[in-house]
Formats: structure tokens, C-alpha cells, sequence
């Protein structure tokens, strides 16, 4: 059985997995999703990382997912878990030694020309589902974000980006080319925006899927 340990993003929580932990498990796949510690002042990435490697406990058979910010998390824990797959899902791929606060300029993205009065995160969630996230957000502390990320060299673990191709925030252009640049790899597209696993869950699911399949 396949165990999908999916990675929330900044100022989200584990529910913002809800509709593909659903689908995941009516699949007869297992899950694992859970809070950070983003609250907490004191929390850095390893925090982060033990976390979750905790409420995976002794499985096996695993892919890592990261959402967003959550791309910091998921390297770390799948290296500590020996997992099978990185999923990178509309996420930030850091550098080692890199803080998220250097990322940024790092990869360009503060260069990245938007108008002020475009949704960046939630204009193709359905509006009740976007309600209901905003009023779950969770606090980002940042504690970690000043911190340089703290693996020195990228796990041995192959990875997967997957990203929407109406994403304002990390959009699809600057998305594979920071793919390429960062892992060597090309980015696969799917429909939607960033928050793919509310606007789009049941693809987003079927994407997930093929990829375990294809490393098995």
C-alpha cells in the first residue's frame, strides 16, 4: 500500500488536503497529513521535518508532497524516511544552505511582474471552499524562514513538479525554469491554479497516482 504524506503550505493547515486525503484513501492508498508547528516561534524546519516523520511512524512505501512552502518540509522528511518520491505540488524547491527568505531573489521571483489586484492563491477554488480556507488560516511564524535550509547536499530521491497552469503566484514559465535549474527536471501541467488541492482534487489525485505507479 502506497502512503501518501502530503505537506501543507504557509498559513495552512492539514485540512487543506481534506478533498485529496478523501480520494487518496477511497483509493486504497494510506495517508498521512498533519499541522506544522508554523505557530510556534521557536519551530524551524527540522521542526518542521519531525513532525511529520512522527505521524508517519513505521510506514513504508512512501511519497512526499509538498505544497507551496511545503516544498521546504518535504525533502527533509523524505530523506529521513527513505521515501520512494519528492512531489513537488505548485511548490518552492529550495537550494541547500538557502534561507526562504533568500529564495526569493534567488530564483527570480521577486522579479516577477503582477497586477495588485489579481487573486494570487484562490480565484478558481469554488468561493464557499475559499471561504472556509481563509477563515482556517493558520499564523506563519518566521522563525524558519531566516534560516538556511538545513540539508547540505539534495537527497538522493527522484522527484516530480507538478503545477497549474493558470498559477498566479508561481506561475508556469518561471516554474520550469526554476525546475530546470534547481532538480534538472521538466515540470508536468495540469489545469488550475495554485491551490490544486482544493481547486482540482480529484485530478491532482489521479496525477499522484500515476506517479506512484511509475516508480514502483
Amino acid at each position: 500500500m502506497t502512503t501518501f504524506v502530503l505537506i501543507h503550505g504557509a498559513e495552512d493547515g492539514a485540512w487543506s488536503w481534506h478533498l485529496v486525503e478523501a480520494a487518496l484513501r477511497e483509493r486504497g492508498n494510506d495517508v498521512v497529513a498533519v499541522d506544522l508547528p508554523s505557530e510556534d516561534e521557536t519551530a524551524t524546519w527540522n521542526e518542521y521535518a519531525d513532525t511529520v516523520v512522527e505521524a508517519i511512524g513505521d510506514r513504508t512505501d512512501l511519497i512526499v508532497v509538498g505544497h507551496s512552502l511545503g516544498g521546504f518540509t518535504a525533502p527533509l522528511v523524505a530523506e529521513r524516511v527513505s521515501a520512494d518520491l519528492i512531489v513537488f505540488v505548485a511548490g518552492m524547491i529550495p537550494r541547500p544552505g538557502e534561507s526562504a527568505n533568500e529564495w526569493w531573489a534567488g530564483t527570480g521571483h521577486s522579479n516577477l511582474v503582477r497586477t495588485g489586484e489579481e487573486e494570487p492563491f484562490y480565484h478558481d477554488v469554488p468561493p464557499a471552499l475559499a471561504a472556509e480556507a481563509r477563515r482556517r488560516a493558520r499564523i506563519q511564524r518566521e522563525t524558519p524562514m531566516g534560516r538556511p535550509w538545513p540539508l547540505e547536499r539534495w537527497p538522493s530521491i527522484p522527484c516530480r513538479v507538478l503545477v497549474g497552469r493558470d498559477d498566479r503566484f508561481l506561475p508556469e514559465d518561471w516554474s520550469r525554469r526554476v525546475a530546470r535549474d534547481r532538480l534538472g527536471v521538466e515540470v508536468d501541467v495540469m489545469d488550475g491554479g495554485h491551490c490544486l488541492p482544493l481547486s482540482r482534487p480529484v485530478e491532482l489525485v489521479e496525477r499522484l497516482e500515476q506517479y506512484a505507479a511509475a516508480c514502483r
